[in-house]
């Protein structure tokens, strides 16, 4: 295992899968024989992917009250996240995934998106031990406490968090092909230092304090099943290297091993680097 302190801050989604030979046609109804319901999105991905490389992870979120909301946090406690989540008045946010035969997946999101707040009721105090800390969401005074943290890897789904905290970035890794991840590092005041940009089966670059450079794609250590859960589990592998005191170089291969193993196992959490003993 990865000996580093790592934590989450952000978000999650309770998440339907169905596993179709091809996106429905307009008026088609699909039959599908393999479904089924999990929490999962980025900040949930990512934390359960710390926990297979690190032995634990936390994870500061925002979950609702009601039952989704709890099945989140007590599914995600089973697989060794630490969850500290604010307590929200409404749903839970869900999504419906379908996972196609060309190994794609393909997202449709119900419901506002649920972040932590920096005037929740949270133990913020838990970032001042964190070697790194992934950020997927959050308000300007959640984003200020997670920079008690060593190293802060930021999405650009962070954005506006991002925007309005002043709080230094040390990395931000956003996937070259994804628009809704497209941001403009002059916006940022203070710009991140180091700008990491994934391209799927091209590999990757990144540029800025900690140098430039580019990575080949990994070989995936199977064959390919689907693609949910891969870019975000390349940031916790990412984060978790950077963590641990590895190199820029050495901590995007990390997060590359992760991406291409979670392409190998069906949804978010079944194909992911383990690298627990036993």
């Amino acid at each position: 295992m990865i000996a580093a302190k790592v934590a989450v801050l952000g978000h999650s989604e309770w998440i339907d899968f169905a596993v179709t030979r091809a996106l429905p046609e307009p008026g088609e109804i699909l039959h599908t024989n393999e479904f089924w319901e999990e929490a999962a999105g980025g900040g949930a991905v990512a934390a359960v992917q710390m926990v297979k490389l690190t032995g634990a992870a936390v994870f500061v979120t925002a979950l609702a009250r009601d039952d989704l909301g709890r099945e989140t946090a007590e599914q995600l406690a089973g697989q060794g996240v630490t969850v500290h989540a604010a307590a929200r008045d409404g749903r839970q946010r869900r999504g419906f995934v379908y996972l196609t035969d060309d190994h794609e997946r393909t997202i449709t999101v119900l419901g506002d998106r649920l972040v932590p707040h920096g005037d929740d009721d949270l133990p913020w105090d838990v970032f001042d031990g964190i070697d790194g800390v992934y950020v997927t969401g959050g308000d300007p005074g959640a984003l200020r406490a997670a920079r008690r943290a060593r190293v802060i890897v930021a999405t650009p789904r962070a954005e506006d968090a991002l925007r309005d905290a002043g709080v230094p970035v040390d990395v931000l890794v956003h996937s070259g092909h994804d628009k809704d991840e497209e941001l403009d590092p002059a916006e940022l005041d203070p710009p991140p230092a180091t700008i990491v940009t994934t391209l799927g089966g091209k590999g990757g670059r990144w540029s800025g304090a900690l140098g430039a450079g580019s990575w080949e794609p990994e070989a995936l250590p199977g064959e390919r099943v689907d693609a949910y859960g891969a870019g975000d589990s390349f940031a916790a592998g990412l984060t978790t290297g950077l963590a641990a005191g590895l190199g820029i170089a050495d901590a995007v291969r990390l997060g590359a091993r992760c991406g291409a193993a979670n392409m190998t196992g069906r949804g978010p959490y079944a194909g992911q680097l383990d690298l627990r003993p036993g």
